[in-house]
């Protein structure tokens, strides 16, 4: 396996969040490439990829080595170092990248402040100077900043053969559906012509059913907004009782049930407010 690959592996020490973004000519390579555990780090191991780099790395990174540390560690035994790749992000956020001498041209990264970005078989390093950047320059959630580096990588070059697959790794303690792990986003395109734009697309569904509620988009469920949503809820099938506009005990099972039905759970509230972005999402899909 060789596969053309950029990346970015980064840290966002106000969200504790450490994340990965990966591009490359290559099948599914968000299921190889990136590697991150909350509180620990995040790994991308890739070119001619020894894949135990992930496992191993945040193993390492775990026992409390430095970023540095655990590229010098991992590759000093390997027979095949000058042709991988690598670059890390520990829990400090401190970054390290490594590109073997053997790697295919344009190869190689950079470091910075509590990121790295790496990539071989590029058009040229301004791939990588691209991503780096973009990072920097973005605004916004550790996500975001990662599919804009990735963008702008594709944009000033990228993978010189071409494009085919994309991933995104985010990790945060207790940051799943549930809060059950610490995987917050794990999205994978792994066959498509324009990989990075689809990563981003899919990264906004994940935002409408699994993000957070912003507070100054509440809408008070008031007698208007009940009874538009009961009409509707009505029509559809979803609610049977009188169109009154009040909250009652029926129109607030309903309406819990349907935004279940429809994968917004997450966003649910048992007092009188709807947040906006299920109120407006119901209203698109559910219409007169």
């Amino acid at each position: 396996m060789h596969p053309s690959t950029f990346s970015i592996v980064a840290y966002d020490p106000s969200a504790e969040e450490w994340g990965v973004g990966v591009q490359s000519k290559f099948l599914a390579v968000g299921a190889l490439v990136p590697w991150a555990k909350a509180k620990v780090g995040a790994i991308a191991t890739q070119a001619w990829a020894n894949l135990s780099y992930g496992p191993e790395g945040l193993h390492l990174l775990n026992r409390g080595l430095s970023a540095q540390e655990v590229v010098e560690e991992l590759t000093k035994d390997d027979p095949d170092r000058e042709k991988r790749q690598l670059g890390v992000v520990d829990g400090q956020g401190r970054a390290a990248s490594f590109t073997g001498k053997e790697c295919l041209h344009w190869a190689g990264g950079i470091v910075g402040d509590g990121f790295c970005c790496q990539g071989n078989i590029l058009v040229s390093e301004e791939t990588v100077k691209a991503m780096a950047r973009a990072f920097e320059e973005t605004q916004g959630e550790l996500a975001e900043r990662l599919i804009a580096a990735l963008l702008a990588g594709q944009e000033a070059g990228g993978d010189s053969r071409g494009q085919q697959g994309a991933g995104l790794l985010v990790v945060k303690d207790k940051g799943s559906y549930g809060g059950f792990i610490d995987r917050m986003i794990d999205l994978r395109v792994d066959d498509h012509p324009t990989p990075i734009l689809e990563l981003k697309r899919i990264l906004e569904l994940h935002r409408l059913y699994f993000g957070q509620t912003d507070p100054e988009k509440l809408v008070k469920l008031d007698a208007p907004v009940v009874k538009e949503l009961q009409e509707r809820m009505s029509r559809t099938g979803h609610y049977q009782g009188p169109l009154h506009g009040d909250y009652d005990d029926a129109t607030r099972q309903a309406l819990r049930n349907l935004v279940g039905r429809e994968n917004l759970e997450d966003r649910w509230r048992e007092d009188e407010m709807i947040d906006g972005v299920v109120l407006s999402y119901l209203l698109q899909h559910f219409t007169k």
